[in-house]
């Protein structure tokens, strides 16, 4: 398998149900020991259209982004109550804790600022 978002990574598997494991495995091993943020997925669009991809076959896998990360680091933080209602109920909405909610909105605004 080949994973475009993660240059020169790959992986396989002995059969379908396989490879998620196998990709968690493969994607874990390619962040060890780097300092480099997980890439925003590539629309399936854009790689269809890529002829390097010619005659596969697409799987879209999740990913645990959590396990890339390297070790988290502890902080305190001053909120107003009446936004961090408003914070913990749309972390519950996304199914994540408080601080994987506020981990991945930062990121997103930065990411967001970086590109303009």
């Amino acid at each position: 398998m080949t994973l475009p978002d993660f240059p020169g990574c790959f992986s396989a598997a002995d059969d379908w149900e396989a490879i998620p494991a196998a990709v968690q495995e493969t994607i874990e091993l390619w962040f060890e020991g780097e300092d480099i943020e997980v890439p925003d997925p590539t629309p399936l669009e854009t790689l269809a259209r890529d002829d390097a991809y010619e005659g596969g076959v697409w799987m879209l896998v999740d990913i645990d982004t959590t396990r890339l990360t390297g070790p988290s680091k502890r902080i305190n933080l001053t909120v107003p109550v009446g936004a961090l209602r408003t914070i913990d109920a749309a972390a519950r909405v996304h199914h994540e804790s408080r601080s994987a909610f506020l981990t991945r909105a930062g990121l997103a605004l930065a990411r967001r600022e970086q590109n303009q």
